[in-house]
């Protein structure tokens, strides 16, 4: 009974705590929410898939230019091309300045430390390092250079501190390539230099053009030009850069052999043709170095000019350079063309200005006279003849052959003060000629406004005002060429990297007397060189040229001494201007000597050193005998 009560309550008794209904609805939720989430999961997965596959699309459909452009432009560089830089030519096609390329040989110590510390650690039985490939390199680079490098210099770079250096410069492409090839850890830059075949001839003129590394962009480096022409025409002659593409190393700037990718051609520059004649410039150095230093004098400069163009055939200054040197050792002052440059008190060269007016202005002519005393006061001051002599009859021409300062200060007088100032500006005195060269210095002439009462004193004698050697040749340009002015020019034509040859602009012109006085003048001026003794003699019988007429002016204009700040009575400017031949002109002559000891015969007159260079340019372009020697005429009646 009691079992069966225990049984019946454990069976059939036994209370549910939830019913049957309710037991099978919970295994539904379960389910439920498994579903649920898996679903939640699916949908994520979707989504995280679908953001993934638009930026996908994203990147391959629309960002891939740009992303391949910036990938581009990591592991390319855009560098410049230089160009070939145009040459400079005399005017019989000679070459002056002419650009050759060449190689500069570079090293990265890094780099090679690295690789052969590395092969010694790997291969210790062969003795084989940094130092003794260094060694093995520098005596080869010195056997094959040995004009460029010594061992001992390159022993230094090789060992310098630092990780790059550069070993030698201005190799043969050719050299350079065997250097590398048999080092391979040795590198080359391309680069290119200037050659100046006459070395110092025209020098002055041509300038200096040379390798230039200042800026930090390694592309930019080129050929610069750093004093005359070279450095005044450089944008004509350097050309236009081309464009290359290249893949550099990554992190350096170093460019990986055989990556080069040309994107645009450089355009050589122009070639320059100049109107000298560099066999006529190296004489006329040469012979105008040798007066000076026979005269003492502390400088000098010459030039030729053609009396009828106006073209420069010569400039020349006592003292110059040879481009070819390393330009440190070139001293500044040498780099001053001084025959552009320095202006001077010319002297009686300047009386030309008077005896042109003279003869213009119906004032005088070659045969009339004047009484002419040894001095003449003006205003405060005192102007005497170079020589004592009596109250004499002069005539014009005597007055000028004769060089009275006393006597061109009376013919001066009746051409007055304003016509004479006109006079000044004719001629081209106080201005540039605009001949093209750097440097070019206008001279001085006062003011008319600030005229003093002794300015008219000094003025028509060559003093108190200065001109350039070049300025003082282009006054008796005029006067060879029918009274008409002609700008000097030193440039001829430019001829393009198309070969097409473009000739300078026409320079200006000016008519400064008429025909008839310039004529006038110019036959006046040939009694300069008469020999006849006595008060017959001109002051330049040195000049004279057998066989040729010569027409000319003698000049000895004071110099200021720096000390007192007053004209000195020692230190002089000589000067002589001439024209060849004087009864069919070709060629003016100016020349100036700056402070020569005028004891010496040499340094009284520059006279016998136009003698020479006339001489040769009768000879250099076989000028014709004149008609009949010059006339003798009366200078002191």
């Amino acid at each position: 009974m009691a079992g069966q009560s225990r049984g019946g309550r454990s069976g059939a008794g036994s209370r549910r705590t939830y019913s049957a209904g309710a037991r099978r609805g919970g295994d539904t939720q379960v389910l439920g929410g498994n579903r649920n989430r898996f679903t939640a999961v699916r949908i994520i997965l979707v989504v995280v898939l679908a953001v993934a596959g638009l930026k996908l699309v994203q990147v391959q459909a629309i960002e891939a230019q740009a992303l391949s452009e910036k990938a581009e432009r990591q592991r390319t560089e855009a560098i410049d091309i230089p160009a070939q830089r145009g040459s400079i030519v005399d005017r019989n096609g000679v070459k002056l300045a002419f650009t050759v390329e060449t190689r500069t040989l570079t090293v990265s110590l890094r780099a090679m430390r690295k690789t052969w510390d590395t092969y010694a650690k790997d291969h210790p039985e062969e003795g084989k390092n940094f130092r003794t490939r260094a060694a093995e390199a520098a005596e080869y680079i010195a056997r094959k250079a040995p004009d460029k490098t010594t061992e001992a210099d390159l022993l230094k770079r090789f060992h310098k501190d630092g990780p790059f250096t550069f070993l030698v410069d201005e190799l043969e492409p050719s050299v350079a390539e065997d250097i590398t090839d048999k080092f391979p850890e040795i590198g080359m830059e391309k680069r290119a230099k200037r050659e100046y075949p006459g070395e110092k001839v025209a020098a002055n003129i041509v300038g200096v053009a040379n390798w230039q590394m200042q800026d930090p962009d390694v592309s930019k480096h080129n050929l610069q030009g750093l004093a005359g022409l070279e450095s005044m025409l450089d944008d004509t002659l350097a050309g236009t850069p081309g464009q290359r593409l290249v893949d550099t190393a990554q992190g350096t700037n170093v460019v990986i052999p055989g990556t080069e990718r040309d994107l645009q051609a450089a355009t050589p520059g122009s070639n320059v043709e100049l109107t000298i004649d560099s066999d006529l410039q190296y004489v006329v150095q040469d012979k105008l170095a040798a007066y000076v230093q026979k005269s003492r004098a502390k400088g000098g400069s010459a030039v030729i000019l053609d009396s009828k163009t106006g073209e420069v055939y010569a400039l020349a200054n006592d003292k110059t350079f040879n481009p070819n040197d390393n330009l440190t050792d070139i001293k500044p002052e040498l780099l001053n063309n001084k025959a552009v440059s320095i202006p001077f008190e010319p002297g009686s060269v300047n009386k030309i200005v008077t005896a042109a007016a003279a003869i213009e202005y119906g004032l005088a002519t070659p045969e009339s006279s004047l009484m002419v005393p040894d001095s003449k006061k003006v205003a405060d001051h005192v102007v005497h003849d170079a020589w004592e002599h009596p109250t004499q009859k002069f005539t014009t021409t005597g007055i000028f052959a004769k060089s009275s300062n006393v006597g061109t200060l009376m013919l001066a007088e009746k051409v007055g003060e304003e016509r004479f100032a006109d006079m000044l500006k004719r001629f081209g005195l106080g201005k540039r000629t605009g001949v093209g060269l750097p440097g070019e210095s206008p001279g001085s002439v006062p003011a008319r406004e600030n005229w003093y009462a002794t300015t008219f004193g000094n003025l028509p004698i060559g003093q108190g005002l200065s001109m350039t050697v070049l300025q003082m040749a282009g006054m008796y340009q005029a006067i060879a060429n029918d009274g008409l002015r002609v700008e000097p020019r030193i440039i001829s034509s430019k001829t393009g990297p198309d070969g097409k040859r473009e000739p300078a602009p026409a320079p200006g012109t000016q008519q400064v007397v008429s025909p008839n006085t310039a004529n006038t003048v110019k036959d006046m001026m040939r009694a300069v060189t008469q020999n006849e003794g006595g008060n017959d003699n001109g002051t330049a019988p040195a000049a004279a040229v057998e066989g040729y007429q010569i027409s000319g002016k003698t000049g000895t204009g004071q110099q200021v001494d720096p000390a007192t700040k007053a004209y000195s009575d020692h230190l002089y400017n000589i000067t002589f201007a001439g024209i060849l031949p004087a009864d069919n002109p070709r060629f003016v002559v100016g020349i100036w000597l700056d402070a020569p000891d005028t004891t010496l015969p040499e340094g009284h007159s520059a006279a016998p050193l136009f003698h020479d260079i006339a001489s040769y340019l009768t000879q250099r372009y076989q000028l014709p005998l004149s008609d009949k020697p010059t006339p003798v005429v009366p200078l002191v009646l």
